[in-house]
């Protein structure tokens, strides 16, 4: 008897165990709802609104219509600066027929960003991320990273690292003709 009870004791402990585990390892409330706005390919692009280094406000919905490669760098990376001149290459055959290079500074100075730009002769558009609202929205973890939108606000790709021309022009093919 004494050995039926000491099962019967442990497989109740057993249970209570394993819903407290269950119990601890939920879901917690609105998580669902953070992980539908993480930006998916196949989905809407997050919208977000930036200074230009000129003072403008950018809204990336203005965009909608064209082609954009949405590309998050700072100056201080190699590997951001690795592929400005394949990205300003893709400007200056592109963007003439609808298709934008966007890129989006991590919180540096516009003086630095400025002069960053003027060195290298780069001359697509830059917005100002100062406040990391959009990379938190794109949840930009590590730069470069790359979106790649359609026409209609679509994401069809990212590119997370260091891009090449063949691998530009691989993503170009999903979202511009």
């Amino acid at each position: 008897m004494t050995s039926k009870r000491f099962f019967s004791v442990l497989i109740l402990l057993a249970l209570i165990l394993g819903a407290g585990w269950i119990w601890l390892s939920r879901v917690p409330d609105g998580a669902a709802a953070a992980v539908e706005s993480i930006p998916l390919q196949g989905h809407p692009a997050p919208d977000f609104t930036l200074q230009t280094l000129d003072g403008k406000t950018l809204r990336l919905s203005d965009l909608r219509g064209n082609a954009v490669v949405l590309n998050f760098w700072a100056t201080w990376c190699p590997p951001c600066q690795a592929e400005m001149p394949e990205l300003q290459a893709v400007h200056d055959a592109y963007s003439t027929g609808g298709l934008i290079v966007l890129g989006v500074n991590q919180s540096e100075e516009p003086a630095t960003v400025r002069a960053f730009l003027d060195e290298r002769g780069l001359t697509f558009p830059v917005v100002l991320d100062s406040q990391y609202a959009a990379s938190q929205l794109y949840q930009v973890n590590s730069l470069p990273t790359t979106f790649f939108i359609d026409r209609n606000g679509v994401i069809h790709g990212v590119v997370i690292g260091q891009m090449n021309a063949a691998l530009l022009k691989q993503q170009l093919r999903s979202i511009y003709p």
